[in-house]
């Protein structure tokens, strides 16, 4: 009777083990990444439920035409002064549809769970939240930008998560070509350039940061020699690099026409020659993102006007047409 039920029951046994579903940890991870903490990110099949608690990593999303597969998002996208971008981008965020569940700040840990996320984007440095969420078995891709190649990675990365290899490639290489413009147009001689956060005018990025790579793609030398991705500096570090132009970040509270009545800083070459210049809303140049381009074909405009003449006749509406495959008309004047 042994001889019989033995057989049967491995029998049994085997056929059984072959139905029951494998989980998370045991299925085969066919797309592999490895994200800003140095680990490795593997999923199985790529991501369809996505949620994205940083704006510029979502902006590369959108880029890659992946929006179909997040179903929740960052606070920030819900704020007046980048609602109409996204609304235009996406029905559901005009309709107010998709979650959003935290961003760089706050997050609701009950919201992320109910939603039931395949992938969850965030910043490295939110390393409590990134711990919760891998408690709960749920795949976290962590972010951490300061430079021109991390955002390549970025997109690079989101495309294999995402199954949008392909789209990522072209990407890049049309982001490369841009780039390549504006190096059969740089000067011999550099001009000297200093980059002014909205926290204030002693508030700059020095050498390892994106600033540094946009003014270096922009054919512009940045004056501040520190190595910090964002610095305060003092007033008088600025008066003895006296640069030959200030590039300003959006800034709600400082105008270009401020920086004649600052009584310290009048007296630099940039201020004197009415070399100081704004950028345009946040979303249209967006340091964290392949928008950064822009940014840097604005600089070069302003740095070398005569060279630059012609390049941005057709700036910017066809570049974020094709970043983002649709005909919207991007101007700053939605808001």
């Amino acid at each position: 009777m042994i001889k019989i039920v033995g057989p049967l029951l491995l029998l049994l046994l085997t056929f059984g083990c072959q139905n029951i579903p494998k989980s998370k940890a045991t299925l085969p991870k066919e797309i592999e990444v490895q994200d800003f903490r140095g680990k490795t990110i593997g999923l199985s099949k790529p991501a369809e439920r996505v949620i994205c608690l940083i704006e510029s990593a979502l902006s590369g999303i959108y880029m890659l035409e992946g929006q179909q597969q997040v179903i929740g998002i960052s606070t920030n996208v819900y704020e007046e002064s980048l609602f109409g971008y996204y609304s235009q981008l996406d029905y559901r965020i005009a309709e107010h549809q998709l979650p959003a569940p935290g961003n760089w700040d706050l997050v609701s840990m009950e919201q992320i769970l109910e939603l039931k996320p395949d992938l969850v984007i965030i910043w490295t440095s939110q390393s409590e939240t990134i711990q919760q969420l891998e408690n709960f078995d749920i795949p976290v891709y962590g972010v951490m930008l300061v430079s021109f190649a991390d955002v390549v990675k970025e997109i690079k990365d989101l495309g294999k998560l995402l199954g949008k290899e392909k789209r990522a490639e072209w990407l890049i290489d049309f982001t490369q070509q841009e780039i390549n413009k504006l190096d059969s147009l740089k000067e011999k001689n550099h001009r000297s350039a200093y980059f002014a956060w909205s926290q204030g005018i002693n508030h700059t990025s020095g050498t390892e940061s994106t600033v540094n790579d946009v003014f270096n793609i922009a054919g512009v030398t940045n004056c501040c020699p520190l190595a910090d991705e964002h610095v305060s500096i003092n007033i008088e570090h600025l008066l003895l690099w006296n640069p030959d132009l200030i590039v300003m970040w959006p800034n709600p509270r400082m105008d270009v026409a401020d920086w004649e009545k600052h009584q310290q800083i009048k007296s630099l070459y940039a201020v004197r020659n009415q070399q100081v210049f704004e950028l345009p809303h946040p979303f249209l140049c967006d340091l964290w993102t392949l928008k950064l381009v822009y940014a840097a074909h604005l600089i070069n405009q302003w740095a070398y006007p005569t060279t630059a003449s012609g390049l941005h006749d057709d700036f910017p509406d066809p570049f974020f047409n094709a970043l983002y495959h649709t005909q919207i008309q991007w101007t700053d004047e939605k808001q």
